[in-house]
Parts: structure tokens; sequence; C-alpha cells
């Protein structure tokens, strides 16, 4: 059983690691909420707010690169990084 944190604290960058790493395991749910969001077509200030927990008005650019680090992490976990949960990485 998963008993990771549903929202845990975000680091200022995704890990961009060609592997999967106990980052991506810990983030899974920000990822899925991450794409979901993006699919939605939200304001990416707001998702900063509610998924990261970073506030876009106060630290826009710290804001924005961890936007945009783990939406691409979240994206390369539907194109590469499941293949290594698929493989026996699974969630802890």
């Amino acid at each position: 059983m998963n008993n990771q944190p549903p929202n845990p604290d975000i680091a200022a960058l995704a890990p961009n690691d060609p592997t999967l790493t106990d980052y991506d395991r810990q983030h899974l749910v920000t990822y899925l909420r991450l794409l979901d969001a993006h699919a939605e077509g939200a304001e990416w200030c707001d998702v900063t707010r509610i998924v990261l927990h970073v506030d876009a008005d106060r630290d826009p650019d710290r804001a924005r690169n961890a936007y945009e680090s783990h939406l691409a992490r979240a994206k390369w976990m539907t194109e590469r990084g499941y293949k290594h949960l698929l493989r026996g990485g699974a969630i802890r």
C-alpha cells in the first residue's frame, strides 16, 4: 500500500533522470493532477498555487520553473517512466 502523503512538497525543479526516481514515486499524484489541469486548459499560475503550492504572484520565476519542469516530468512519465513502473519499480 502507498504510504506517501497525497500532496507532498515539491522541489524547485522536477528530476530529469532517465530512470524513475524516489521523487517520481512520491509525486505520481502530483503528476496526474498536473496532466489533468493541463488537459483542461487551466492557467499555469493557478496550477502552481493549487497543485504545487507555489505562489506565482510572490515568486513568478520559481513558480514558472517548477510548473514547467514538473509538467515535463509528468509527460515523461506517460511516455517512458511508466515502463519503469511496469518492470517492478512500482510505488512503495
